[in-house]
């Protein structure tokens, strides 16, 4: 007999002796079954913890409902398959199981052994199909590991994970761009942690989180007695990112100044503390990023030109979220996963109306705007499900800045329409009025995304 850590386990929830024994012994006939059998729903709910992997549910049993038990299996664990006997061929309540999640639904009479046989091996077949499909799921993202760390399946973000692959190949400058909240330091810890540097430090910096009377300390460090104040040696960020990766952020706010002494340090590899003689070598990967177009910052004379040409390396370009498509839902979804985990929460999901009022939104704030909308929803809604109206938008993108995106006439309409709407509730009438458009206008957009407001249907 096949070893019971890899047989199939089958739990037979059925209250008549008669079938109990047909179906155990049709199913033990296979010597790689392992069959429990339950004459109520409620033993055989108090026993899932056991693990089965089919359970054949007897639908009319003398304590509870067919439905009810499927309800409380389905909760327990998704991956249960569940096959249903019944006395009667009753075909709208057969639609309505399979709906429900059931595998199959079968009819007691002559037929039921060689039906109940035929189906078993089908959900056999199929979990095996599964199974094989997960394991080579977890081969492919073991080649590309940067999947584990960055989250994306559209074709920008592919693109951007053949770039990432390349990164890694070699100690090469990274320069990423990008607008804000795309997770450009997220890419750097992602190039980092995959490259032959990944038992090095990773040392951030963020330049226009530091005042530039303090940067050059803060990037080369002091000894003691360089300046009033400095009462203890200080290594520099430079000298801490030895043998691993030093991140410049916000490379452009750089004071011109500093880009000086910056160019000479990534020319010559070494560097004097200030206020110190001793010349320290160090060896550190250097990687940037900018929300800005550093060639439009070089030809403004706010960056120089031998610096930029330095530091461009290998450039990556990280699109804003609103061209990513549906990965805003996988985000979307990782985020809201991990807020309920961080807060012990039960799980939750988005209603479909909700996943369409996401994927109608721009995002000036990208990735990082998506999250703190997610986690906001997880706090605001009263049930399981994230519905449209926990999905609050605050946009505080400027109009230069919406102005600069760039898009075709009708995204802009897109876009402006997608804003009244999300604040104003959904509330078509009252856009069409505030916008002074028809709301056949609107209509046409909504359709166009398959967007759904709830109020879709009560306003004419």
């Amino acid at each position: 007999m096949k070893n019971k850590t890899t047989a199939t386990r089958i739990f037979v929830i059925e209250d008549d002796p008669m079938f109990q024994r047909m179906i155990k012994y049709i199913l033990e006939l296979n010597p790689d079954h392992e069959v429990h059998v339950f004459g109520t729903g409620k033993e055989g709910i108090n026993n899932l913890h056991l693990n089965p992997d089919i359970i054949t549910l007897d639908y009319t049993l003398p304590d509870m409902t067919g439905s009810d038990v499927l309800k409380k299996v389905k909760q327990y664990n998704q991956n249960i398959s569940i096959v249903i006997l019944s006395s009667q061929q009753d075909v709208s309540t057969a639609l309505q199981l399979l709906r429900g999640g059931v595998f199959d639904y079968i009819t007691k009479d002559e037929e039921t052994k060689e039906l109940l046989s035929h189906t078993i091996e089908n959900i056999k077949q199929q979990r095996e199909l599964l199974t094989e499909i997960d394991t080579l799921k977890e081969e492919l993202q073991s080649n590309y590991s940067f999947d584990k760390s960055i989250i994306g399946k559209s074709k920008p973000m592919q693109q951007i994970f053949t770039m990432l692959e390349k990164t890694v190949r070699t100690n090469i400058t990274v320069s990423i761009s990008g607008e804000t909240g795309t997770g450009k330091e997220v890419i750097a810890k992602a190039i980092h942690y995959n490259s032959d540097r990944k038992k090095g430090p990773f040392v951030a910096v963020n330049m226009s989180a530091i005042p530039n009377d303090l940067l050059e300390s803060e990037l080369f460090g002091y000894e003691k007695g360089a300046f009033t104040g400095a009462n203890t040696r200080k290594r520099g960020m430079f000298e801490l990112a030895d043998k691993g990766t030093l991140f410049l952020d916000e490379i452009c706010e750089m004071d011109i100044n500093i880009q000086a002494k910056v160019l000479r340090v990534l020319q010559e590899r070494e560097m004097r503390r200030l206020g110190g003689e001793q010349t320290i070598k160090f060896d550190t990967r250097i990687i940037v990023a900018t929300h800005r177009n550093m060639l439009d910052e070089v030809s403004e004379g706010r960056f120089r030109e031998d610096l930029y040409y330095r530091i461009m390396g290998l450039p990556v370009h990280l699109p804003p979220l609103r061209e990513r498509g549906n990965d805003i839902l996988l985000l979307a979804t990782y985020f809201l996963n991990d807020f309920v985990k961080n807060n012990k929460l039960g799980k939750m999901e988005f209603t479909r109306q909700a996943k369409d009022k996401l994927l109608n939104y721009s995002y000036p704030g990208n990735v990082r705007e998506l999250k703190a909308i997610i986690d906001l929803g997880a706090v605001l809604t009263n049930s399981d499900k994230i519905e449209d109206t926990d999905i609050k938008f605050r946009s505080t993108k400027k109009a230069a800045d919406f102005l600069t995106s760039e898009m075709t006439f009708e995204e802009y309409k897109r876009q402006i329409i997608s804003h009244y709407l999300a604040k104003y509730d959904d509330d078509i009438s009252l856009v069409a009025n505030k916008l002074d458009i028809g709301k056949s206008t609107i209509y046409r957009m909504l359709k166009t995304v398959k967007t759904t407001p709830k109020e879709l249907g009560m306003m004419n």
